[in-house]
């Protein structure tokens, strides 16, 4: 399940006011905007670097993006308002109008029915944000004038004040009393009616809901506060979904005290006290549960400058990507964490839940927002939204169906799954999962982190065919791209231009050699992988910015095994297409074989076979396989320093992101163990005790640099080539910087840091690859 939770924070104001048309033709007499423009918070952001742009200044152009938009669209357009009013009316002791009921988990005897309306009314509001669309306008005005009908006739349904949802109020009761026993998880569905009226409010103006939102923002003070600290900590035990992102918000919002008060009633101290520790206590926990609870975290770092919840939202995200995430971005198996690193071991019909990933993009933007420099959080972004989130929408629906699960075992087949719904198609009206729910949500902000800026600074993040028309400094930028089946994008420039000013571009980490030109002319800058390249000159009508990311075929070894492994090229997943091919175990894959035959077509031999290998995200209608069997399941190797005869190793056996690299006698300890994962020509090197690979202090190309080892994030230093000397012993060159692994100062002594340095012929730079 999952966070309806908003993170746009725009500074435009309010553009006129006027009558909306409900969808019934009512004229509703209330203030709204004559166009799509963002109402803007009270309280500003606190510790950004980098800001977004509202909605209605960047659209899609032809492209896999606006293809998934157009179909959600439709889907937006076509639903009855009426049908998704049946359970609130029904709670609230009102006619239900004639409506049918919906099936799936808005049946009316579902524990928690009337969740995915609020998901509903943010994408409903989302459209009409981006697209001006009139249609949807209405259809979130008529749901909200009627959630206020709802919400006023509490007394005669024996609510308290305020109260709105589809199911009694007794469930809450239950819930402070840790005696609910019907699978109910009430504020999680509480938290998408507030994230949504808050849209509707934000996005297209509705006071009404502006005042039911206060209502019930009100009645979960009142019920909250009236608790001890112990009973709202038990309760917490109980999904919630994102209480304290959407408060946070609404704090930030009107700048009222009391909704931070409120929010932070929700922190949640048994999830948030080890990962403000940095510790790894997720094993068991269900993953959506606790994702929405980070981006809270992150909200109210915001909100406050407290650092400790920018560490529990920097931890969680770190922990998460590092140790628990398949290589299409997704985590989670069965709606679980599963033990730190364990990806092989768990590639079943039940992975990668649609609204997980949702979430930590949602957190990921956050988290980039305040360290804008830190190219991982986007690069990170990119896998899970383009391999995952947009892969998961049917292509063949004209109302894109999407999946709530996205199989990844061999032979997985995304609209094949779990009876229940967890891997077939959504329907309309008889599914309502929580995926579907985050999905029609995805496909209406598609646009919403292609482009940032801060000041004059523009920075692009995503390549994707787009139209940016930064209002504020009347320059419009279009992006014409068929990335990723090519490695190139141009952005082109126009509108009266002032001044010297920058255009940052994310140079992601899987690439070497990019470069940026401007109008036909290479320019002299700075393009090093992980990192952003920033042109900044003064810009005319017309200029033209070429950007191109070579890409190449990298391996993506599982954390727990490093013969099982993904093919990636450039951003994309690549997955084998098995047609309707039964499997029942990995293929083996002849990675040698891998050949490219134009675009993002490629061949391979696989038991003995040859197989295509096409985008994840295309995988539609046949069976496939993402993970294969490389081989190379057992060989591990130790590197010993040819001039003192000590193996490399790690601090004190550290698995910390960190942890020094040092030279030791051979104990015969794990940290003494790595793997080579082989990343094009040149290897990754994997520690066998923690799972981080050997990398470069900051990045740094300085000689003395420490190595240590780190998270798998991509980025350059965590490359390495392997020089062969000729007489058994090896050069270990680092790709980023071009030193090699050596000794600080040549010493033999044990616990000798590890560095990097000039290739001046030190014996201490020589090293003997010993397979174990």
């Amino acid at each position: 399940m999952s966070s309806a939770h908003l993170s746009r924070r725009q500074m435009l104001h309010l553009a006129g006011a006027g009558a909306i048309v409900s969808a019934t033709g009512a004229t509703v007499a209330h203030a709204a905007p004559a166009s799509a423009a963002e109402l803007p918070p009270v309280r500003p952001d606190l510790g950004v670097g980098a800001y977004a742009f509202p909605l209605g200044q960047v659209r899609l152009t032809a492209g896999r993006f606006l293809d998934n938009q157009n179909r959600t669209l439709n889907y937006l357009r076509a639903v009855d308002v009426e049908r998704l009013l049946y359970v609130f009316r029904a709670n609230h002791r009102l006619s239900t109008g004639g409506a049918a009921a919906n099936g799936g988990w808005d049946a009316p005897t579902f524990p928690f029915r009337s969740h995915v309306q609020g998901h509903f009314l943010t994408a409903w509001a989302q459209a009409w944000a981006v697209l001006g669309d009139t249609t949807c306008r209405d259809k979130a005005v008529r749901m909200v004038a009627e959630l206020a009908r709802c919400q006023a006739n509490n007394a005669a349904a024996g609510f308290t004040a305020g109260y709105l949802s589809g199911f009694p109020e007794s469930d809450i009761t239950a819930v402070e009393n840790r005696t609910l026993t019907n699978g109910n998880v009430p504020y999680y569905c509480i938290h998408k009616t507030l994230a949504g009226l808050l849209d509707v409010w934000r996005y297209i103006g509705d006071d009404r809901a502006r005042t039911v939102l206060l209502a019930l923002a009100g009645w979960v003070d009142t019920r909250t506060g009236r608790l001890t600290d112990s009973q709202l900590q038990a309760m917490l035990g109980t999904e919630f979904g994102g209480m304290n992102a959407v408060l946070t918000d609404l704090y930030q919002q009107t700048g009222d005290q009391r909704w931070l008060t409120v929010a932070q009633r929700f922190d949640h101290r048994a999830v948030f006290d080890p990962l403000a520790a940095g510790q790894d206590r997720l094993n068991g926990l269900h993953a959506n549960t606790q994702v929405p609870k980070w981006i809270g975290a992150a909200r109210e770092y915001k909100a406050t400058g407290t650092t400790r919840y920018r560490d529990i939202a920097g931890n969680a995200w770190n922990i998460t990507v590092g140790a628990h995430t398949y290589v299409i971005g997704g985590n989670s198996q069965a709606e679980h964490f599963r033990p730190p690193n364990a990806i092989a071991g768990y590639l079943t019909n039940d992975t990668c839940e649609q609204c997980n990933t949702y979430n930590m993009l949602d957190l990921t933007r956050e988290l980039w927002l305040l360290d804008p420099n830190r190219a991982a959080y986007f690069d990170y972004y990119e896998t899970a939204l383009l391999n995952h989130l947009v892969g998961a929408q049917n292509p063949a629906s004209a109302n894109g169906h999407i999946t709530y699960f996205t199989p990844l075992r061999p032979g997985g087949r995304r609209g094949v799954g779990p009876a229940w719904g967890g891997g077939t198609w959504s329907t309309d009206y008889d599914s309502f999962w929580c995926c579907q729910g985050t999905g029609i949500e995805t496909n209406t902000k598609l646009m919403d982190s292609i482009y940032f800026h801060n000041g004059t600074t523009l920075t692009v993040n995503l390549f994707v065919p787009s139209v940016l028309t930064w209002a504020q400094r009347g320059i419009t930028v279009t992006q014409t791209t068929t990335y990723p089946a090519t490695d190139t994008t141009t952005l082109r420039l126009s509108g009266t231009m002032s001044g010297t000013w920058g255009i940052r571009v994310r140079i992601p980490a899987w690439t070497t050699g990019a470069t940026i030109s401007v109008n036909g002319t290479a320019q002299t800058i700075d393009t090093t992988p992980g990192g952003y390249a920033t042109v900044t000159r003064a810009w005319a009508d017309g200029d033209t910015v070429t950007v191109r990311l070579p890409m190449r075929v990298i391996m993506k070894p599982a954390n727990d095994a490093p013969h099982v492994q993904a093919v990636t090229y450039g951003p994309v997943v690549l997955c084998g297409n098995y047609g309707n091919t039964t499997l029942t175990a990995l293929p083996s894959l002849t990675v040698a074989s891998i050949t490219r035959t134009g675009g993002l077509a490629f061949t391979a031999t696989a038991n003995g076979q040859t197989v295509n290998l096409g985008p994840f995200h295309d995988a539609h209608g046949f069976n496939y396989t993402v993970y294969w069997n490389t081989g190379s399941a057992t060989t591990t190797y130790k590197l010993v320093n040819a001039a003192t005869g000590l193996v490399l190793g790690i601090q004190d056996m550290s698995t910390a992101d960190g942890g020094p690299a040092i030279v030791w006698g051979d104990t015969g300890t794990a940290d003494h163990r790595w793997e080579r994962l082989p990343d094009g020509g040149d290897v990754r090197l994997r520690n066998v005790n923690s799972g981080k690979v050997l990398g470069v202090d900051t990045m740094s190309t300085s000689d003395d640099a420490r190595v240590l080892q780190w998270s798998d994030n991509g980025t350059a230093d965590h490359r390495w080539t392997l020089i062969d000397n000729g007489d058994g012993t090896v050069r270990i060159r680092n790709a980023h910087s071009g030193k090699l692994l050596g000794l600080l100062g040549g010493a033999t002594a044990w616990g000798t840091p590890v560095i990097q340095g000039p290739d001046n012929g030190s014996p201490d730079k020589t090293w003997r690859v010993v397979a174990v």
